[in-house]
């Protein structure tokens, strides 16, 4: 593989761009890229002039997998599973245009629209096509995507179980599936702020949250692992967090009743899995590190201080920045001025 084509991250990961291979070129650099987790035969009508993106993070044993390439097809065949079958899971979220599914001769083709997720399994034999948009300033149209793979031996469910839901479209809009898929775009949004210890532990609640999922659909939460169950639980906790910070009443009761559990119990748990932060403190922290992020973006520069804290289930201006200033060193209005002035080189 070429330099220029792939940046290796601090995170075992890798950013693919093409831009340093001659375009002729890019498309095999980029399957060969794919085939590391996604073992299929590969090819596309733009493979002479091949642009696509890929950024690849390593998270322990599961691999996260962002893309965006033009209209592209994937088979796999039984004479590739049978000569190998690494025993993988692939879960793919659509964002942007569509991909089709057919799993044999006989059965219906499935589309994926975006926002859908599906799953496969490297063991039985699959033909993926992408269906582009054309976005603006492409002159092909594009496929994005989010995949997550990772050895079926992760999954607490036994395989000839899952069969029944492989290949099925999931709208990622509901339930632990929403979950799930919020929680694969954030990881690829703060893929670059990511650090090497950070990833397996990350590796594991992305799996423990794919096992929620699909033992709901198969009414089989029981053969989930205590511990997976509650590491997915805390999750959904804090998602439901950073869903409601605007919310000044958000409490640990209300997160509590939201999801139908005890706030001693929620109290018990999230101190567990959060390193020793309580509930309160982590919503303090959630809410004060969002209205950093405000105050620093140039697009709200004309929202008064403390309309931003207000947004950010902070009323009280005093409140605010006496929080501020305990956990930055600076008042909120001098954190402001300086991150505003540097960003406009004033």
């Amino acid at each position: 593989m070429q330099e220029g084509a792939v940046d290796v991250t601090a995170m075992a990961g890798s950013v693919f761009t093409g831009g340093g291979l001659p375009a002729n070129e890019r498309f095999d650099c980029w399957r060969e890229l794919v085939g590391r987790t996604r073992d299929s035969e590969m090819t596309s009508a733009h493979a002479d002039h091949f642009e696509a993106e890929m950024r690849r993070l390593e998270l322990g044993p599961v691999t996260l997998l962002r893309s965006s390439f033009p209209p592209a097809r994937f088979r796999r065949t039984a004479k590739m599973v049978r000569r190998s079958d690494p025993g993988v899971y692939h879960l793919t979220l659509v964002l942007d245009g569509g991909l089709s599914l057919t799993r044999d001769d006989r059965a219906p083709t499935t589309t994926f629209n975006p926002g859908e997720l599906y799953v496969l399994e490297s063991s039985q034999p699959y033909d993926v096509r992408g269906v582009g948009v054309r976005a603006a300033g492409r002159t092909e149209p594009r496929i994005e995507a989010v995949g997550l793979d990772f050895p079926v031996s992760l999954l607490p469910l036994p395989p000839s179980r899952l069969r029944e839901l492989m290949g099925r479209a999931f709208s990622g809009q509901e339930g632990t599936c929403a979950l799930l898929a919020q929680f694969l775009v954030g990881l690829d949004r703060q893929a670059t702020a990511l650090g090497p210890v950070e990833a397996p532990r990350l590796g594991t609640i992305v799996v423990d949250l794919m096992a929620a999922w699909l033992a709901r659909e198969l009414d089989a939460e029981a053969a989930v692992p205590d511990d997976a169950r509650q590491r997915a639980l805390v999750e959904s906790v804090r998602a439901f967090i950073r869903r409601n910070l605007h919310d000044p009443e958000l409490s640990p009761s209300v997160i509590a009743t939201a999801h139908h559990i005890s706030v001693s119990y929620l109290h018990r748990l999230f101190t567990q899995q959060s390193q020793g932060d309580t509930v309160a403190a982590w919503i303090r922290g959630q809410r004060l590190e969002k209205a950093r992020r405000d105050l620093a973006d140039p697009a709200l520069r004309a929202v008064p201080v403390h309309a931003l804290a207000t947004r950010c289930g902070i009323p009280r201006a005093s409140d605010f920045t006496r929080s501020f200033r305990a956990a930055y060193g600076i008042p909120p209005s001098e954190h402001r001025r300086r991150t505003l002035s540097g960003s406009t080189g004033e």
